[in-house]
Protein backbone atom coordinates (compact mmCIF):
# COMPACT_ATOMS: atom_id res chain seq x y z
CA UNK A 1 0.00 0.00 0.00
CA UNK A 2 1.22 3.49 -0.83
CA UNK A 3 0.31 6.53 1.24
CA UNK A 4 1.00 9.71 -0.69
CA UNK A 5 1.38 12.49 1.86
CA UNK A 6 2.70 15.29 -0.33
CA UNK A 7 0.05 17.72 -1.48
CA UNK A 8 -0.94 17.35 -5.13
CA UNK A 9 -2.09 20.32 -7.14
CA UNK A 10 -5.26 19.65 -9.04
CA UNK A 11 -4.17 20.82 -12.47
CA UNK A 12 -6.10 18.88 -15.13
CA UNK A 13 -4.04 16.20 -16.81
CA UNK A 14 -3.23 16.58 -20.45
CA UNK A 15 -1.27 13.40 -21.08
CA UNK A 16 -3.59 10.65 -19.85
CA UNK A 17 -3.79 7.72 -22.23
CA UNK A 18 -5.59 4.42 -22.06
CA UNK A 19 -3.59 1.26 -22.44
CA UNK A 20 -5.07 -1.85 -24.08
CA UNK A 21 -3.88 -3.89 -21.09
CA UNK A 22 -5.07 -1.41 -18.45
CA UNK A 23 -5.46 -3.60 -15.32
CA UNK A 24 -8.43 -1.68 -13.89
CA UNK A 25 -11.63 -2.31 -15.82
CA UNK A 26 -13.90 -0.03 -13.81
CA UNK A 27 -13.36 3.01 -11.58
CA UNK A 28 -16.19 4.10 -9.29
CA UNK A 29 -15.79 7.76 -8.28
CA UNK A 30 -17.72 8.92 -5.20
CA UNK A 31 -17.39 12.44 -3.67
CA UNK A 32 -18.08 12.46 0.08
CA UNK A 33 -18.76 15.31 2.48
CA UNK A 34 -19.89 14.52 6.03
CA UNK A 35 -21.24 11.12 5.00
CA UNK A 36 -20.32 9.00 8.04
CA UNK A 37 -23.93 7.78 8.37
CA UNK A 38 -24.04 6.52 4.79
CA UNK A 39 -20.66 4.95 4.07
CA UNK A 40 -21.26 1.51 5.57
CA UNK A 41 -24.45 1.05 3.53
CA UNK A 42 -22.69 2.44 0.47
CA UNK A 43 -19.96 -0.19 0.78
CA UNK A 44 -22.54 -2.94 1.33
CA UNK A 45 -24.34 -2.06 -1.89
CA UNK A 46 -21.53 -0.93 -4.19
CA UNK A 47 -19.18 -3.93 -3.86
CA UNK A 48 -21.60 -6.67 -5.05
CA UNK A 49 -22.69 -4.44 -7.93
CA UNK A 50 -19.11 -3.91 -9.08
CA UNK A 51 -18.21 -7.59 -8.63
CA UNK A 52 -21.11 -8.56 -10.87
CA UNK A 53 -20.68 -5.87 -13.54
CA UNK A 54 -17.02 -4.83 -13.72
CA UNK A 55 -15.78 -7.87 -15.71
CA UNK A 56 -12.37 -7.63 -14.11
CA UNK A 57 -10.45 -5.64 -11.50
CA UNK A 58 -12.15 -2.49 -10.24
CA UNK A 59 -11.46 0.35 -7.82
CA UNK A 60 -13.78 2.42 -5.65
CA UNK A 61 -12.44 5.96 -5.22
CA UNK A 62 -13.85 7.80 -2.20
CA UNK A 63 -13.00 11.51 -2.12
CA UNK A 64 -13.22 13.21 1.27
CA UNK A 65 -14.03 16.85 0.56
CA UNK A 66 -12.84 18.30 3.86
CA UNK A 67 -15.45 16.54 6.01
CA UNK A 68 -15.90 17.56 9.63
CA UNK A 69 -17.18 14.18 10.84
CA UNK A 70 -15.63 10.68 10.73
CA UNK A 71 -15.81 10.36 6.94
CA UNK A 72 -12.03 10.43 6.48
CA UNK A 73 -11.45 7.89 9.25
CA UNK A 74 -14.05 5.52 7.81
CA UNK A 75 -12.52 5.75 4.33
CA UNK A 76 -9.14 4.81 5.82
CA UNK A 77 -10.74 1.80 7.50
CA UNK A 78 -12.32 0.70 4.22
CA UNK A 79 -9.00 0.92 2.42
CA UNK A 80 -7.11 -0.98 5.11
CA UNK A 81 -9.68 -3.78 4.90
CA UNK A 82 -10.07 -3.91 1.11
CA UNK A 83 -7.38 -2.87 -1.38
CA UNK A 84 -10.02 -2.13 -4.00
CA UNK A 85 -10.85 1.08 -2.13
CA UNK A 86 -8.88 4.27 -2.80
CA UNK A 87 -8.99 7.16 -0.35
CA UNK A 88 -8.49 10.69 -1.67
CA UNK A 89 -8.31 13.42 0.96
CA UNK A 90 -8.56 17.04 -0.13
CA UNK A 91 -6.82 19.77 1.86
CA UNK A 92 -10.12 21.55 2.54
CA UNK A 93 -13.72 21.66 1.39
CA UNK A 94 -13.62 22.51 -2.33
CA UNK A 95 -17.24 21.70 -3.20
CA UNK A 96 -18.89 18.75 -4.91
CA UNK A 97 -17.85 19.46 -8.49
CA UNK A 98 -14.17 19.99 -7.66
CA UNK A 99 -14.11 16.95 -5.36
CA UNK A 100 -15.57 14.92 -8.22
CA UNK A 101 -12.96 16.37 -10.58
CA UNK A 102 -10.19 15.36 -8.16
CA UNK A 103 -11.40 11.77 -8.16
CA UNK A 104 -11.67 11.71 -11.94
CA UNK A 105 -8.05 12.78 -12.38
CA UNK A 106 -6.76 9.69 -10.57
CA UNK A 107 -9.29 7.15 -11.92
CA UNK A 108 -7.48 4.35 -13.75
CA UNK A 109 -10.37 2.35 -15.15
CA UNK A 110 -11.38 1.74 -18.74
CA UNK A 111 -14.90 2.78 -17.72
CA UNK A 112 -15.75 5.33 -15.03
CA UNK A 113 -18.91 5.18 -12.93
CA UNK A 114 -19.88 8.40 -11.10
CA UNK A 115 -22.29 8.21 -8.19
CA UNK A 116 -22.98 10.28 -5.06
CA UNK A 117 -22.51 8.79 -1.61
CA UNK A 118 -26.08 9.47 -0.46
CA UNK A 119 -27.51 6.48 -2.40
CA UNK A 120 -30.34 8.49 -3.93
CA UNK A 121 -29.09 7.16 -7.26
CA UNK A 122 -29.19 3.33 -7.20
CA UNK A 123 -25.78 1.71 -7.85
CA UNK A 124 -27.65 -1.39 -9.05
CA UNK A 125 -28.19 0.39 -12.38
CA UNK A 126 -24.50 -0.13 -13.21
CA UNK A 127 -25.20 -3.48 -14.92
CA UNK A 128 -27.75 -1.91 -17.26
CA UNK A 129 -25.40 1.01 -17.96
CA UNK A 130 -22.57 -1.38 -18.80
CA UNK A 131 -24.82 -3.22 -21.24
CA UNK A 132 -25.79 0.08 -22.88
CA UNK A 133 -22.13 0.99 -23.25
CA UNK A 134 -21.50 -2.39 -24.88
CA UNK A 135 -23.83 -1.19 -27.63
CA UNK A 136 -21.33 1.52 -28.56
CA UNK A 137 -22.22 4.46 -26.31
CA UNK A 138 -19.49 6.50 -24.62
CA UNK A 139 -21.75 8.01 -21.96
CA UNK A 140 -24.73 6.40 -20.27
CA UNK A 141 -26.41 8.87 -17.92
CA UNK A 142 -29.17 8.41 -15.39
CA UNK A 143 -32.34 10.36 -16.14
CA UNK A 144 -34.82 10.82 -13.29
CA UNK A 145 -38.44 9.87 -13.74
CA UNK A 146 -39.35 10.90 -10.20
CA UNK A 147 -37.60 12.26 -7.08
CA UNK A 148 -38.70 10.81 -3.74
CA UNK A 149 -38.27 12.64 -0.45
CA UNK A 150 -37.72 16.09 -1.95
CA UNK A 151 -39.83 19.19 -1.44
CA UNK A 152 -42.17 20.48 -4.12
CA UNK A 153 -40.05 23.63 -4.31
CA UNK A 154 -36.84 21.69 -4.98
CA UNK A 155 -38.50 19.54 -7.63
CA UNK A 156 -40.03 22.56 -9.36
CA UNK A 157 -36.84 24.65 -9.20
CA UNK A 158 -34.70 21.77 -10.50
CA UNK A 159 -37.11 21.15 -13.38
CA UNK A 160 -37.17 24.85 -14.25
CA UNK A 161 -33.38 25.11 -14.01
CA UNK A 162 -32.68 22.45 -16.65
CA UNK A 163 -35.25 23.86 -19.04
CA UNK A 164 -33.99 27.43 -18.68
CA UNK A 165 -30.40 26.21 -19.07
CA UNK A 166 -31.24 24.41 -22.30
CA UNK A 167 -33.03 27.49 -23.59
CA UNK A 168 -29.94 29.62 -22.95
CA UNK A 169 -27.21 27.27 -24.20
CA UNK A 170 -26.22 25.88 -27.54
CA UNK A 171 -25.06 22.61 -25.95
CA UNK A 172 -27.94 20.22 -25.35
CA UNK A 173 -27.80 19.13 -21.72
CA UNK A 174 -30.24 16.29 -20.96
CA UNK A 175 -33.18 17.25 -18.77
CA UNK A 176 -33.57 15.91 -15.23
CA UNK A 177 -30.09 14.47 -14.93
CA UNK A 178 -27.28 14.72 -12.40
CA UNK A 179 -23.70 13.52 -12.39
CA UNK A 180 -24.86 9.90 -12.03
CA UNK A 181 -23.44 8.23 -15.13
CA UNK A 182 -21.01 5.77 -16.72
CA UNK A 183 -18.49 7.05 -19.24
CA UNK A 184 -15.66 5.67 -21.31
CA UNK A 185 -11.97 6.38 -20.85
CA UNK A 186 -11.78 8.57 -23.95
CA UNK A 187 -14.51 10.86 -22.61
CA UNK A 188 -12.63 11.13 -19.32
CA UNK A 189 -9.40 11.95 -21.16
CA UNK A 190 -11.10 14.94 -22.78
CA UNK A 191 -12.82 15.99 -19.55
CA UNK A 192 -9.55 15.98 -17.62
CA UNK A 193 -8.01 18.47 -20.05
CA UNK A 194 -10.72 21.08 -19.47
CA UNK A 195 -9.40 23.80 -17.12
CA UNK A 196 -12.59 25.56 -15.94
CA UNK A 197 -12.48 26.76 -12.34
CA UNK A 198 -16.27 26.96 -12.04
CA UNK A 199 -17.17 23.46 -13.11
CA UNK A 200 -20.50 22.00 -14.20
CA UNK A 201 -19.36 18.45 -14.88
CA UNK A 202 -22.56 17.08 -16.41
CA UNK A 203 -22.61 19.98 -18.88
CA UNK A 204 -18.92 19.54 -19.68
CA UNK A 205 -19.52 15.87 -20.46
CA UNK A 206 -22.41 16.82 -22.76
CA UNK A 207 -20.15 19.36 -24.47
CA UNK A 208 -17.59 16.65 -25.36
CA UNK A 209 -20.08 15.09 -27.73
CA UNK A 210 -19.57 11.37 -28.37
CA UNK A 211 -22.49 8.98 -28.34
CA UNK A 212 -24.68 9.37 -25.24
CA UNK A 213 -27.89 7.69 -24.07
CA UNK A 214 -30.08 7.73 -20.93
CA UNK A 215 -31.16 5.09 -18.46
CA UNK A 216 -34.38 6.21 -16.80
CA UNK A 217 -34.98 5.53 -13.11
CA UNK A 218 -36.86 6.61 -10.00
CA UNK A 219 -34.65 8.57 -7.62
CA UNK A 220 -34.84 7.41 -4.02
CA UNK A 221 -34.75 9.32 -0.76
CA UNK A 222 -31.37 10.02 0.81
CA UNK A 223 -30.36 6.96 2.86
CA UNK A 224 -29.26 9.05 5.87
CA UNK A 225 -27.92 12.47 6.77
CA UNK A 226 -28.92 15.82 5.32
CA UNK A 227 -28.69 17.29 1.86
CA UNK A 228 -25.43 19.00 0.95
CA UNK A 229 -27.23 21.32 -1.49
CA UNK A 230 -29.26 23.93 0.43
CA UNK A 231 -30.84 26.81 -1.48
CA UNK A 232 -27.70 28.97 -1.32
CA UNK A 233 -25.58 26.28 -2.97
CA UNK A 234 -28.27 25.49 -5.51
CA UNK A 235 -28.34 29.13 -6.63
CA UNK A 236 -24.55 29.24 -6.89
CA UNK A 237 -24.53 25.97 -8.81
CA UNK A 238 -27.11 27.36 -11.24
CA UNK A 239 -24.99 30.49 -11.78
CA UNK A 240 -21.94 28.32 -12.47
CA UNK A 241 -23.88 26.26 -14.98
CA UNK A 242 -25.39 29.20 -16.87
CA UNK A 243 -22.24 31.34 -16.94
CA UNK A 244 -20.10 28.36 -18.00
CA UNK A 245 -22.24 27.41 -20.97
CA UNK A 246 -24.00 30.54 -22.16
CA UNK A 247 -23.37 34.18 -22.97
CA UNK A 248 -27.10 34.72 -23.57
CA UNK A 249 -27.43 36.76 -20.34
CA UNK A 250 -24.87 39.21 -21.74
CA UNK A 251 -26.83 39.47 -24.97
CA UNK A 252 -30.00 39.91 -22.94
CA UNK A 253 -28.31 42.80 -21.13
CA UNK A 254 -27.76 44.50 -24.48
CA UNK A 255 -31.38 43.97 -25.49
CA UNK A 256 -32.66 45.39 -22.19
CA UNK A 257 -30.29 48.34 -22.53
CA UNK A 258 -31.61 49.10 -26.02
CA UNK A 259 -35.19 48.75 -24.79
CA UNK A 260 -34.56 51.17 -21.92
CA UNK A 261 -32.90 53.62 -24.30
CA UNK A 262 -35.98 53.40 -26.55
CA UNK A 263 -38.34 54.06 -23.64
CA UNK A 264 -36.21 57.03 -22.58
CA UNK A 265 -36.30 58.38 -26.13
CA UNK A 266 -40.10 58.25 -26.30
CA UNK A 267 -40.39 59.89 -22.89
CA UNK A 268 -38.00 62.63 -24.01
CA UNK A 269 -40.08 63.26 -27.16
CA UNK A 270 -43.24 63.47 -25.05
CA UNK A 271 -41.58 65.98 -22.72
CA UNK A 272 -40.34 68.05 -25.68
CA UNK A 273 -43.81 68.13 -27.27
CA UNK A 274 -45.32 69.24 -23.95
CA UNK A 275 -42.73 72.02 -23.73
CA UNK A 276 -43.42 73.20 -27.30
CA UNK A 277 -47.14 73.49 -26.66
CA UNK A 278 -46.57 75.22 -23.36
CA UNK A 279 -47.98 72.49 -21.20
CA UNK A 280 -46.82 72.40 -17.62
CA UNK A 281 -45.18 69.11 -16.88
CA UNK A 282 -46.13 68.02 -13.41
CA UNK A 283 -43.96 64.95 -13.76
CA UNK A 284 -42.10 64.65 -10.46
CA UNK A 285 -43.47 61.17 -9.67
CA UNK A 286 -43.12 59.88 -13.23
CA UNK A 287 -39.58 61.29 -13.47
CA UNK A 288 -38.55 59.59 -10.24
CA UNK A 289 -40.11 56.31 -11.35
CA UNK A 290 -38.26 56.46 -14.65
CA UNK A 291 -34.96 57.28 -12.94
CA UNK A 292 -35.36 54.46 -10.46
CA UNK A 293 -36.33 52.05 -13.23
CA UNK A 294 -33.35 52.90 -15.43
CA UNK A 295 -31.00 52.97 -12.46
CA UNK A 296 -32.20 49.57 -11.28
CA UNK A 297 -31.75 48.06 -14.73
CA UNK A 298 -28.25 49.50 -14.95
CA UNK A 299 -27.27 48.05 -11.58
CA UNK A 300 -28.60 44.62 -12.58
CA UNK A 301 -26.66 44.73 -15.84
CA UNK A 302 -23.48 45.88 -14.10
CA UNK A 303 -23.87 43.02 -11.63
CA UNK A 304 -24.33 40.57 -14.50
CA UNK A 305 -21.23 41.86 -16.28
CA UNK A 306 -19.37 41.73 -12.99
CA UNK A 307 -20.26 38.06 -12.58
CA UNK A 308 -18.64 37.20 -15.90
CA UNK A 309 -15.65 39.50 -15.40
CA UNK A 310 -15.11 38.08 -11.91
CA UNK A 311 -15.02 34.55 -13.29
CA UNK A 312 -12.54 35.61 -15.95
CA UNK A 313 -10.38 37.17 -13.22
CA UNK A 314 -10.43 33.97 -11.14
CA UNK A 315 -9.66 31.86 -14.20
CA UNK A 316 -6.77 34.13 -15.19
CA UNK A 317 -4.98 33.37 -11.91
CA UNK A 318 -4.46 29.79 -13.09
CA UNK A 319 -4.63 28.41 -9.58
CA UNK A 320 -5.01 24.63 -9.26
CA UNK A 321 -8.59 23.45 -9.20
CA UNK A 322 -8.04 21.56 -5.95
CA UNK A 323 -5.29 20.33 -3.65
CA UNK A 324 -5.06 16.65 -2.80
CA UNK A 325 -3.50 16.37 0.62
CA UNK A 326 -3.21 12.59 0.62
CA UNK A 327 -4.00 9.52 -1.46
CA UNK A 328 -4.24 6.09 0.17
CA UNK A 329 -4.34 3.14 -2.21
CA UNK A 330 -2.70 -0.13 -3.20
CA UNK A 331 0.29 0.39 -5.39
CA UNK A 332 0.06 -1.16 -8.88
CA UNK A 333 2.12 -4.32 -9.25
CA UNK A 334 4.28 -2.83 -12.03
CA UNK A 335 5.08 0.27 -9.96
CA UNK A 336 6.37 -1.17 -6.67
CA UNK A 337 8.74 1.03 -4.78
CA UNK A 338 11.89 -0.33 -3.23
Amino acid sequence: MVIETNAELGTPRTNISASPDLPIKLSVVIPCYNEEEVLAELRRRILPVCQAAARGPFEVILIDDGSKDRTREIIREFQSQDIRFVGVFLSRNHGHQLALSAGLTIARGERIFIIDADLQDPPELLKEMMEKMDEGYDVVYGQRISRSGESAFKKASASAFYRVLNALTEVEIPLDTGDFRLMSRRVLNVLNTMPEQHRFVRGMISWTGFKQTPVRYHREERFAGITKYPLRKMVRFALDAISSFSITPLRLASVIGIACAGISLFVSIAVLISWIFGSTVQGWASTMIMMLFIGGVQLIMIGLLGEYVGRMYIQSKQRPLFIIEEIVREEPADDKRA
